[in-house]
């Protein structure tokens, strides 16, 4: 994720401030141009962009309940913003606890749509697409009549992406991350796992690439709710380590397809924010650990040029986190295998980017 500057007085400002603490301007993000922008009053619900009267903008919807920092041109007929409108079921706001949910959610949300814009990727809605456009549904726990709590399941079936709203609390993410002993469990990772079964669908199913999937990551004809069943009934393949970034990732190809492009996001994205706080790593006396991030990551000429800087970045930061007394941020092998299925990915979205208008 890169800096922004206030473009009133210049002051960094980050993906998800509303408020410049230098000059009090409220901020907005522009997903046209993924820009934040200061604005001020230009009358009714409207705004116009510091310096650009003529540039007339609206919040989201969505900014009513402070859930969404995101600008929507003054004419557009959608309420809502470009990530926020493919919401379908939404958490309770008649409670606090709904509303504090949806805020976390929108946040990871709009952190994957900004990855999505970034690259182009096609992101069709339910209108553009009503058979298999993107559709997300935060769903609640069901309460039994007996007062047991079923909680809800997050997955992907043809576009719909479901999301259980109480991952948003921290409690109950780290129990379910206990409980299913995994050591990485977060609502942005939800949302890039599932959007990638979503990428499946789209850039290898619907446009028939199913040698070059197959020749990485084997043949998802096999019977997927019996690998499941085994997967859970027996755990993970044996040596998984070599060969798939999780244990889950060894599940199933979708499965592990979703993982690799997950793993994708992460390292990009990460390697974006440390690039634009010009961090590097030299250990003194361990050169051959140095690295720094002086490409775009976004625009990878390959895996093994992201994987550079990021392994020496991930071993920092683990060893930082460990003398904090916190678990790694990173508890993940890329092995040569993985690797590859991350070149991959790299050569699938750099196809399938649409070009920019």
């Amino acid at each position: 994720m890169r800096l922004f500057t206030c473009d009133h007085c210049g002051q960094p400002v980050h993906f998800d401030n509303r408020q410049c603490v230098r000059c009090g301007h409220r901020l907005g993000f522009t997903p046209e141009t993924l820009e934040m922008h200061a604005v001020e009053p230009d009358g009714d619900d409207n705004w116009h962009l510091v310096g650009e009267t003529q540039k007339r903008v609206r919040f989201c919807a969505n900014a009513a309940l402070d859930i969404c920092n995101w600008l929507v041109e003054a004419d557009e007929h959608e309420p809502f913003c470009i990530a926020c409108r493919h919401n379908g079921l939404v958490p309770n706001t008649g409670t606090q606890q709904g509303i504090d949910r949806w805020r976390h959610i929108g946040q990871a949300q709009r952190h994957l749509f900004y990855s999505l814009l970034r690259w182009r990727l096609p992101h069709p809605d339910r209108r553009e697409d009503p058979q298999g456009g993107r559709v997300f549904d935060f769903l609640e726990d069901e309460v039994q009549g007996t007062g047991e709590i079923v909680p809800a399941m997050t997955g992907h079936d043809e576009g719909v992406i479901a999301i259980r709203a109480a991952e948003a609390d921290d409690a109950e993410r780290e129990q379910a991350r206990t409980s299913m002993n995994e050591p990485y469990r977060t609502l942005l990772g939800h949302f890039r796992h599932e959007m990638g079964h979503f990428i499946w669908n789209k850039l290898i199913r619907d446009r028939d690439r199913f040698e070059a999937f197959r020749a990485v990551f084997g043949d998802e004809r096999a019977d997927y709710g019996a690998a499941l069943q085994y997967y859970y009934d027996n755990g993970p393949q044996p040596g998984w380590q070599d060969n798939f970034i999780s244990a889950y990732a060894s599940a199933h190809p979708w499965e592990d397809f979703a993982e690799s492009f997950a793993h994708y996001i992460h390292i990009v994205d990460t390697l974006e924010t440390a690039r634009a706080f010009g961090l590097s790593i030299d250990p003194r006396g361990y050169h051959e650990m140095a690295a720094e991030v002086d490409f775009r990551p976004y625009h990878a000429e390959s895996a093994e040029q992201l994987v550079s800087a990021w392994i020496p970045l991930t071993v920092a930061i683990n060893s930082i986190q460990r003398s904090m007394g916190q678990r790694d941020s990173y508890p993940f092998v890329l092995s040569p295998p993985v690797v590859t299925k991350l070149e991959y990915m790299r050569q699938l979205i750099a196809d399938a980017s649409q070009p920019s208008s």
